[in-house]
């Protein structure tokens, strides 16, 4: 097969990637201001898709550390082929759509270089891999951010409430709401200048492999504009299998909360990029909310979502991995392997896609807001409210069975000891 062709077919897989990775990483800017209610869901992504738009060409020092940090290439290096690379997005590709399946915020980043990484080793050896790379700008930050996020949210959540604590139980933090807007829309920029950056750097490796760039060159302009429209497109579709997990499925947000883990997550991703740390900004946001959630007296964090979520955060890479280099094992057969792999790809997503219409989500169904109490309810607890007769008028924006309740809600009494207030519980 030519290898210009060869070259096309990757950038058209890499770009359907990236747009998978848009869908997918919507929940980590926009879960928690649809939950609180402070954007209606289509305008919410309508947003973040802009401002991924606009990130994507702030910087492309995470570009260059996939495009010539991760794989070695060239002089002194591996000759990665472009059909390995093809065998590596396969992998990345299949495990996205799979995570997204269950609802799990899982770490496309890590989806992407954990197929590259296998696909490397099976079709040019261990050699093939810089592994202090990988260790210092791929693992440890996969390890720390997390905490780092975690310890920020819970610090920027207490900080606000002890700043803002009032007397009246009648009160509420609504300005924290309309901040949301403006920290959600950061973390959406933040997160196109980190995660477009991933695919740029998959294109610019494929197109130095193909002999068409040399080593060590940065992305082409046309690809920074190619792949910026590819996440954006991804993340206007809305990932609301994954929304509903982040904005209810692992603690009720209140604004405070929501507002908190925003701006942690923002700081970051923002550090991370300029530092060309390759991050998962879904890592960083999920660690930013249970930080949140745990600094707020009366939240419960439900910790077997929260089990579920690290579980799929430490086997993305070794899964996606073996996903690539199964398939570069098989494009080693040379033009019938990348058409197998082409083919058992085409099925596997289709098929997951015919999965996933059994139990369609949309952004009526993603999240179901209580809006006197600026919470996230579960199914159950919306149920057990419409049998108590507790409800009256639709939540604004969010159209879903699940109606907003007008009584507010009980106050949680505070520990002996504490000086926690009626709005804070609230």
């Amino acid at each position: 097969m030519d290898i210009t062709l060869i070259v096309v077919l990757v950038i058209a897989l890499a770009l359907f990637f990236d747009f998978t990775n848009g869908f997918h990483d919507t929940a980590n800017a926009m879960a928690t201001p649809i939950a609180t209610g402070a954007m209606k869901p289509k305008v919410a992504v309508t947003v973040a898709a802009i401002l991924n738009l606009v990130g994507a060409f702030l910087s492309t020092e995470v570009a260059k550390t996939v495009s010539g940090g991760i794989i070695r290439e060239g002089d002194g290096g591996v000759q990665i082929t472009p059909e390995m690379i093809f065998a590596g997005l396969i992998g990345a590709v299949v495990w996205n759509m799979f995570t997204w399946l269950r609802g799990l915020p899982s770490s496309s980043s890590h989806a992407l270089f954990g197929g590259l990484i296998g696909a490397a080793i099976v079709g040019a050896g261990m050699g093939s891999v810089d592994f202090g790379v990988v260790l210092s700008k791929v693992v440890l930050p996969a390890l720390l951010a997390p905490l780092i996020a975690g310890v920020v949210g819970y610090t920027a959540t207490r900080l606000a409430y002890t700043i803002t604590r009032r007397r009246d139980d009648k009160s509420e933090r609504g300005g924290f709401r309309y901040g949301q807007i403006f920290t959600s829309s950061l973390v959406a920029l933040a997160h196109g200048t980190n995660d477009a950056q991933k695919t740029m750097g998959v294109i610019t490796l494929t197109l130095i492999a193909g002999g068409l760039l040399t080593p060590d060159s940065g992305p082409p302009f046309w690809v920074v504009v190619v792949c910026a429209f590819a996440i954006a497109l991804g993340t206007y579709t809305g990932g609301w299998r994954i929304i509903q997990t982040m904005g209810g499925g692992l603690t009720e947000v209140k604004p405070t909360q929501g507002f908190s883990a925003e701006a942690s997550t923002t700081a970051t991703v923002l550090a991370s990029s300029h530092l060309g740390f390759a991050l998962s900004t879904t890592q960083v946001a999920s660690g930013s909310i249970i930080g949140a959630g745990l600094g707020r007296r009366g939240s419960k964090i439900q910790w077997g979502t929260a089990g579920k979520i690290v579980v799929a955060w430490f086997i993305t890479l070794p899964a996606s991995a073996a996903v690539g280099a199964v398939a570069a094992l098989i494009a080693t057969l040379g033009v019938t392997g990348l058409v197998i792999d082409a083919a058992v790809g085409a099925v596997v997503i289709a098929g997951i896609f015919v999965l996933s219409r059994r139990r369609p989500h949309d952004q009526g169904s993603a999240i179901e807001v209580d809006v006197a109490a600026t919470s996230v309810l579960s199914r159950r607890r919306a149920r057990r409210a419409v049998r108590k007769g507790r409800v009256d008028t639709p939540a604004s924006g969010v159209e879903a069975p699940f109606v907003r309740m007008d009584d507010p809600p009980e106050p949680v009494p505070a520990p002996r000891g504490t000086a926690a207030t009626d709005d804070e519980v609230r």
